[in-house]
């Protein structure tokens, strides 16, 4: 489990402090059973959440030259607390035409050994060019780029559970896959074969074109059964550093031409990435203010590509454009500007839309039930834990329930109104009768962390206080 992120969104309070609800509550009497709910608003706060938001580009040159990567680390870093994501670029062009040295990779091995003591999710980009002129540094045979990928398994593995995306196959200008010898299926094939097969497989790949990613995985139409069914399609990602850029955001998609007129495929990706970008994550930079990346048009875009992560140093105008442009947008977002908005947007931002408690005397139980939905632009792509504690302050009990359902299931984007109401029924005949403040919480998997919401409540030690119930006597 890696501690990266808890310093970040961790939020204790002491047992001992009294709840302070500054909403309305719905009460419900049942017998010896007394039951009230909060009611729950949408804020437009921040959430340092896992996995989303702006990043920031670091790169890094391997040579066989002695490097305190260590101290190198982090004075780059120093001041870069508030981004959670960091995308790490590093060059193998002195290697070109040979393995890695054994003296390279021991500056490898230290500078991940750098970044794991950094509070960061890392987006990892392995490239031979800076210039745009990869044809003067790419290796001349794909065996090499094989063979460099080979010599990563053991370092990658190592770091896998602070890796959240690969970008590129090591190939193009930039690691962009473009300008490159190895663009025809069969070698994308090979390379990206490789790098499944040396890669955690909770780490995602990333390719620069959606027509990249249906020559690899061969598929057209996106299905959960055929994502399932090939052996790492439902891991294979996009990057797209060209995003918004004009109508085919700079060559990631195909511009058909047929007598002399040109028709846009515009459309057809962006529903692509609406189906794909469910299951996995997109993300990149923007580029070149154009009306693509006007406020609203660039706002209804990342939605339906379901953007999680964007470059938060390019492009400086478009930019610029979106902290100049305030939304007027009805509700809590009202009037905020552009920039902040798609900063609150990118990744998920999952809400809590409403709370129940209902005592089933029949069943001989309470049903709780939490209403959600995401108002951001993606998923969030792990399945998280999700659960309610009921606390008795006065006696120091504490029972906690698992609560059923699958958040992945809320897209966000196009569908952010869609809900998803998870329940749990809560036996009265076990609970012991006190006063509970009830808590709902969800939880990442993997590391244990909370996932904040974006509610005008805080969290507290148990999580979000949902309402309280009352047992005055046995059932």
């Amino acid at each position: 489990m890696h501690k990266t992120g808890r310093k970040r969104i961790c939020f204790v309070l002491s047992a001992g402090l009294t709840v302070m609800l500054s909403f309305a509550a719905v009460r419900c009497y049942r017998g010896n059973i007394k039951m009230e709910s909060c009611q729950f608003t949408e804020s437009a706060r921040e959430l340092p959440n896992t996995d989303r938001g702006f990043y920031k580009i670091y790169r890094f040159m391997i040579t066989d030259e002695e490097t305190d990567y260590g101290e190198l680390v982090r004075e780059l870093y120093d001041g870069d607390e508030k981004e959670g994501l960091s995308l790490i670029e590093i060059n193998l062009q002195n290697y070109r035409d040979k393995e890695i040295s054994g003296k390279g990779m021991e500056n490898i091995r230290a500078l991940f050994q750098a970044l794991d003591n950094i509070d960061k999710r890392l987006i990892i980009r392995f490239l031979y060019d800076w210039d745009g002129e990869n044809e003067v540094y790419e290796p001349e045979t794909i065996d090499i780029i094989l063979k460099h990928m080979e010599q990563m398994e053991e370092i990658l593995s190592r770091a896998g559970d602070q890796i959240f995306v690969i970008q590129g196959l090591f190939t193009g200008n930039w690691g962009e896959m473009n300008g490159t010898s190895y663009s025809e299926k069969e070698d994308l094939c090979r390379l990206a074969e490789k790098l499944s097969g040396i890669t955690e497989p909770s780490v995602y790949l990333a390719v620069r074109t959606p027509a990249q990613w249906r020559s690899i995985t061969g598929i057209e139409k996106i299905s959960e059964d055929v994502l399932a069914a090939h052996p790492f399609a439902g891991r294979l990602s996009l990057f797209n550093d060209g995003m918004l850029g004009n109508e085919s955001d700079y060559g990631t998609y195909e511009i058909l031409k047929s007598s002399g007129e040109e028709f846009s495929t515009r459309k057809e990706e962006l529903d692509f990435q609406d189906r794909l970008c469910r299951r996995v994550p997109n993300g990149g930079e923007v580029i070149h203010d154009n009306q693509y990346n006007d406020l609203e048009n660039a706002i209804r875009d990342l939605g339906a590509m379901h953007v999680t992560y964007l470059n938060e140093g390019h492009d400086l105008e478009v930019l610029e454009k979106w902290r100049e442009t305030t939304v007027m947008e009805e509700g809590c977002f009202y009037g905020m500007d552009g920039y902040t908005y798609i900063e609150r947007h990118l990744g998920y931002r999952l809400l809590i839309r409403k709370a129940d408690l209902d005592h089933n005397v029949s069943g001989r139980c309470i049903e709780a039930g939490v209403t959600l939905k995401n108002a951001g632009f993606a998923p969030v792509y792990v399945k998280p834990v999700m659960g309610l504690v009921l606390y008795d302050r006065e006696q120091g009990i504490c029972r906690s329930y698992e609560m059923k359902g699958d958040l992945r299931s809320l897209s966000g984007g196009s569908e952010s109104e869609r809900e998803l109401t998870v329940t749990v029924n809560i036996p009265v005949d076990k609970l012991p009768r006190g006063k509970y403040e009830v808590f709902f919480f969800i939880t990442r998997p993997d590391s244990g962390e909370q996932i904040l919401l974006a509610n005008q409540q805080d969290p507290e030690e148990y999580g979000y206080h949902i309402g309280t119930i009352e047992k005055n006597g046995w059932f």
